[in-house]
């Protein structure tokens, strides 16, 4: 028998799976289960709330916003983000291979540093990739610094190396291009130091409001 025909008779190697990325592990919720999600929220600092983080200012009014809530429910152009998330996401994942996601993600050994990006992906090198959807009624001449703080927060929590940031400029909320427009977004390490400083400041007020609270409650 030659060696060819006996080569049909050898048990073929198992294909191997590529290994889960870290990221998988630190699943807190989805916003599926929005309850859930939003009471995952709360208890930490977003990637919502590292956005407004500037100055030691900011800090002040986003932990004050965190303790007392904030009267902004929604308006026309986030209710329009909202229903033309799903269709840029599958043009995303059409054209660039980055799976939408609704999950909530804490960083390695930082419990209470959350993001929840709007797709995550592994590009061709194997490297995590992620995808930030944003619309708007007006065109940018330049990437909003909050979307990139935004942006840069998701990359530290989720280990990611760059982001997708994708947006969809509406004129009465009707699409202007035929497709949405984008940009890669490199991860920064000096930025995400920053962000991480002023989300550990925030966390600091939070928990000292919160004594400062149990001890009134004692009095």
């Amino acid at each position: 028998m030659t060696d060819s025909l006996l080569s049909l008779f050898e048990p073929e190697s198992p294909v191997t799976a590529p290994e889960p990325l870290p990221h998988t592990r630190r699943i807190v919720a989805s916003s599926e289960d929005r309850v859930a999600w939003l009471r995952a929220r709360a208890r930490g600092i977003t990637a919502t709330d590292v956005a407004k983080l500037a100055t030691p200012k900011s800090v002040q009014n986003a932990a004050f916003d965190k303790l007392n809530g904030s009267s902004f429910t929604g308006n026309t152009f986030t209710d329009h983000g909202r229903a033309r998330e799903p269709e840029i996401a599958a043009w995303v994942l059409a054209n660039h291979g980055i799976e939408p996601s609704n999950n909530l993600f804490h960083a390695a050994g930082q419990p209470r540093h959350l993001a929840t990006p709007d797709g995550v992906g592994r590009g061709d090198n194997g490297v995590l990739e992620l995808a930030e959807i944003k619309t708007t009624s007006k065109p940018w001449r330049s990437i909003p610094r909050s979307y990139l703080r935004q942006v840069w927060w998701q990359q530290y929590v989720l280990g990611a190396d760059r982001t997708l940031l994708v947006w969809e400029q509406h004129l009465d909320f009707v699409p202007v291009n035929p497709v949405p427009e984008c940009r890669w977004i490199e991860r920064d390490e000096d930025q995400i130091a920053i962000l991480i400083g002023f989300a550990n400041d925030l966390i600091g007020l939070l928990e000292q409001e919160y004594l400062d609270r149990q001890a009134r409650t004692a009095r």
